[in-house]
Parts: structure tokens; C-alpha cells; sequence
């Protein structure tokens, strides 16, 4: 059997032999670029002298690839996988529907033939199949995108039309090659200990950078491929965490902009759900390093969803974090972005439906300070969305056991609003919570009112007091007018007066 093999192999120099087993040695550091088509093109015309000359004739075995699967036998059918997938390592121009059409019809129905033969699971995979496969997606999948040229991509919620996604011409082709690695992958015929060898550290951040996409089919497919990897390869599991907390690092701290990052934080809440208990401290830090960070982006609003999904995983794993959670929002409050705020307020309610009591405690000074400034907010969508909380069963509850604290924070906010806020919505919504605390502990509102008077009647007082003192300096300038270049010395005394 070896000597029929050996019979059908091309002769070729010792150089050319060389250079080709060095191709194979490092098949996902080569970047193969746009080039001649020929091989690929007289496939079907000379097919046992194409193959081998456009592919490496250890790889090739002097298997036809075009030969249907069904017409070689079993024995065979591994060897003719390895030249199919050699033959879609040729790579073409979709820029230009018009050119190479035959050549790329071709690829296509190659491509096509070996998702069916891999989701056919019908023999396991060798070690050059794996090699071959991993080289060919490289090939065809690995690229570089072009630099940011949009100036509005990191803005919140602007809708503009001219703001579309690119869409890569090469979609329906490499649609395909995206399918065939997720059967790939996904397949029982691939064994894991082998495949890791090929699907290693580079293959893997190679697929990470190709995240930045604009296109957002090829994300949904990276994602899904990027996930069922982190399921099959164990051993990857690490560098691929640190891998995406890297990217997650890079956006918040220099660049501010990416296009894959909700897909990135949706792939990293699947994962955060398989932690086991107690949570590692890794995972503690990438929670208060990356996940908290990542609130402040002015482009939060792209991937709000998935960030506050996976911040809501890590407090159903371990409850104890959720004050550690509101205190790192509220050290990113956002102070002139109402649209954030009114985000933030929503994933705030959400957190404290969860919250213990134990946890609220010690944040809820500061918290009700925060949502009393909301409540004040001019922008009526932050007023209105902080007035909701008290909508909430779970809230209302932590807020009468601890309304002693709670009520003189908040208490001035709902005063001011029900004389001043602009909006009846507002209004309304601020009596029936200022009704909901009376009936509640009327001694403790009446209190609460008698002190807000005490405290306004000191304010004006002050205020009075400044303003006498600021006549009384008026008084004594005017006394000594200002001659020529004569300095103003300003004595002690009028500089306590004005305090």
C-alpha cells in the first residue's frame, strides 16, 4: 500500500521539498496573500499534478480532491479530507464578483462537501487532518481589518444612519469556512489532546483579534466557535480568560474602542455560570478590575446588556459581593450623561432585589445620597426612573427596616421636588412617595420635616449674615476709594466676616 502511495507522488526537487515541510511546520504563522489562482483553477483538468503542486505532497498523498467522498473507500476518505481542506487553503478576491468565478465556485463546493463529511462523524480525525484543517482556516480566516475611521463610535445612543456596520463582501464564503470549524470543533471524531497541539495559544488569539469585525455575522459565529473552544480544550481555559480580561483592559484604559465587546462579555456570563464555589480570587479581581471598569466607556450603552448580566452572575454566586458591586458603580456615577444614569438606576434596582440585608447596610448611605441627587435631576427620565425604585417590593422592604437612616438622606430630595420639579409626572410620582413615608412612620416624616425646617432656617440665616457682611465691606470701601495703582489690603477681620 505505501508503494502504490509513493508511486503516485510527484518527483520534485530536494529544495522544493524543503521549503514545503517548513510551510507545514508553522501552517498559523504563514500569511498567505491574494495570489495566483492557477492551481485551483485546472484542478479539474489535471487533477492529480495540481494538487500536488499547489499543496505540499506529504499533505496531499496523491489524493485527487475533487473525487466525491462516497468513491473512495474508507481507508481513503481521511487522505482525501486532507486534500480537500489543501485545496481551500487558495484564497481569492471577493471584492470583484466577476473574477475567478469558476476557481471560487469550486472552493465553495469543496467547503461545502466537508461540512457534510464532518457532520457526517463517520471516521476520527488524524493528526495532518487536524493539522490541515487548522492551516486552512488560518488561511482563509485570519486577517487584518482596517483602522478605526468613524469619530462616533464610542458615543451612547446616537442614531445615525451613516453609523451602519460593514459588511464583508467575502461573507458567503467565509460563512462557510466559520461552519465547517464549528463542526470541527463540536465533533466527537476530534480528539481534544491532539487538536490542542494546532489549536493552541496563537490559533486562539488570532480568533480573538478577529472580534474587532465590523460585521456582525462573523461576530455571532466567533462567539459561538470561541465558547464551544472553551468547552472542548480545558487546558486553554486559563489563557483564554486572561486573554479576554487583556482585551477588556486595553478598550477601558486606552482605546475606548471595539467592536466585539458585548460578544466578548456575553461569551465571558456563560462562563462566570460554571464557576465553582467558593469564587477563586481571580475571579474576584476580574470582576473589580475589568467588569466594574467597564462602566465608565461613554460607549456602555453597546454592551450594557451583557455587562450587567455578568455582574448579576457573580452576585448569585456569591451574594457578599453585591455592596462591593454598588460601590464601584458609584464610583463611576456618571455625572453629565442622563442616559447612563437612567442605566445605571435600572441595573441598581436590579442588584438590590438581590442584595441581603447585611450587604445593604453598608452601602446604603452613600446609595440614597446618589438616588436623592437623581431624584433632584432636571433630566425627568432620571427623576422618574430613581422615583420608580420604590415601584419595587424587595426595595420598599429594605427601605422601612432601615428607614431610620434612610428617610432624612432622602427626605430633603422628595421636599424639593414636590415645591420645584417642572414635571407633573415627577411630581405626582414624589407625593405618593412622600404619602408612602408618612404612612409608614409619621413620627419619623414629622421629624424628619421639622428638622428640614430647622436646617433651612440656619441656611437662611447664614445667608442673611453673608450678606450683611458683604454691605458692610461695600460700606468700608467706599469710605477709601481706590487711588492710582494703591494695593488693597484685605485684613483679617473682613476676610472672617465674610465666612
Amino acid at each position: 500500500m505505501l508503494r502504490q502511495i509513493l508511486s503516485k507522488l510527484p518527483k520534485k526537487s530536494s529544495k522544493t521539498d524543503s521549503a514545503e515541510s517548513t510551510r507545514l511546520e508553522s501552517p498559523l504563522t504563514q500569511q498567505r496573500s491574494n495570489g495566483s489562482t492557477a492551481g485551483l483553477g485546472k484542478s479539474s483538468s489535471g487533477p492529480k499534478r495540481t494538487s500536488s503542486v499547489v499543496f505540499p505532497a506529504s499533505v496531499v498523498a496523491g489524493i485527487e480532491p475533487l473525487v466525491p467522498f462516497k468513491d473512495v473507500p474508507n481507508a481513503e476518505k481521511m487522505n482525501l479530507f486532507v486534500s480537500k481542506v489543501s485545496l481551500c487553503c487558495v484564497t481569492f478576491d471577493f471584492s470583484d464578483p466577476s473574477k475567478n468565478t469558476l476557481e471560487k465556485d469550486v472552493k465553495r463546493q469543496t467547503l461545502l462537501e466537508l461540512v457534510d463529511f464532518v457532520a457526517s462523524g463517520s471516521m476520527r480525525f488524524s493528526e495532518p487532518a487536524i493539522l490541515a484543517m487548522c492551516r486552512m482556516c488560518a488561511v482563509n480566516l485570519f486577517r487584518v481589518f482596517p483602522p478605526y475611521y468613524r469619530s462616533n463610535l464610542s458615543s451612547v445612543g446616537e442614531n445615525d444612519d451613516n453609523d451602519d456596520p460593514m459588511f464583508d463582501p467575502a461573507w458567503p464564503h467565509l460563512q462557510i469556512v466559520y461552519d465547517l470549524l464549528l463542526r470541527f470543533i463540536n465533533s466527537t471524531c476530534l480528539d481534544a489532546k491532539v487538536a490542542k497541539k494546532y489549536i493552541d495559544h496563537s490559533f486562539i488569539l488570532r480568533l480573538l483579534d478577529l472580534f474587532d469585525t465590523e460585521d456582525p455575522r462573523e461576530r455571532d459565529c466567533l462567539k459561538t466557535i470561541l465558547h464551544r473552544s472553551y468547552g472542548k480544550f480545558m487546558v486553554h481555559r486559563p489563557f483564554i480568560r486572561k486573554s479576554l480580561s487583556n482585551i477588556f483592559y486595553r478598550f477601558v484604559f486606552e482605546t475606548e474602542k471595539h467592536n466585539g465587546i458585548a460578544e466578548l462579555l456575553e461569551i465571558f456570563g456563560s462562563i462566570i455560570s460554571g464557576f465553582a464555589l467558593p469564587l477563586k480570587e481571580e475571579h474576584k479581581i476580574f470582576l473589580w478590575r475589568v467588569l466594574i471598569p467597564l462602566h465608565k466607556p461613554k460607549s456602555v450603552g453597546v454592551y450594557f446588556q451583557q455587562l450587567s448580566y455578568c455582574v448579576l452572575q457573580f452576585i448569585e454566586k456569591e451574594p457578599r459581593l453585591a455592596s462591593v458591586v454598588i460601590k464601584g458603580i458609584l464610583k463611576y456615577w456618571p455625572i453629565t450623561n442622563s442616559q447612563k444614569e437612567v442605566m445605571f438606576l435600572g441595573e441598581l434596582e436590579e442588584i438590590l432585589e438581590a442584595i441581603s440585608m447585611v450587604e445593604f447596610q453598608k452601602v446604603m448611605v452613600p446609595l440614597f445620597w446618589r438616588i436623592g441627587c437623581c431624584i433632584n435631576s432636571f433630566h425627568f427620565q432620571v427623576a422618574e426612573r430613581a422615583l420608580f425604585l420604590w415601584n419595587n417590593d424587595q426595595i420598599i422592604n429594605l427601605i422601612a427596616h432601615n428607614r431610620l437612616v434612610i428617610l432624612p438622606i432622602i427626605f430633603p430630595a422628595l421636599e424639593k421636588n414636590a415645591h420645584n420639579h417642572w414635571n407633573p409626572g415627577v411630581l405626582n410620582l414624589t407625593l405618593n412617595i412622600r404619602k408612602m413615608f408618612s404612612e409608614m412612620d409619621d413620627a419619623l416624616y414629622l421629624a424628619c420635616l421639622d428638622q428640614l425646617k430647622e436646617d433651612e432656617e440656619k441656611l437662611s440665616l447664614l445667608a442673611e449674615q453673608r450678606k450683611e457682611a458683604w454691605q458692610r465691606l461695600e460700606y468700608a470701601a467706599s469710605l477709601k476709594p481706590m487711588t492710582g495703582n494703591t494695593a488693597v489690603l484685605v485684613t483679617p477681620l473682613a476676610t472672617s466676616m465674610t465666612c
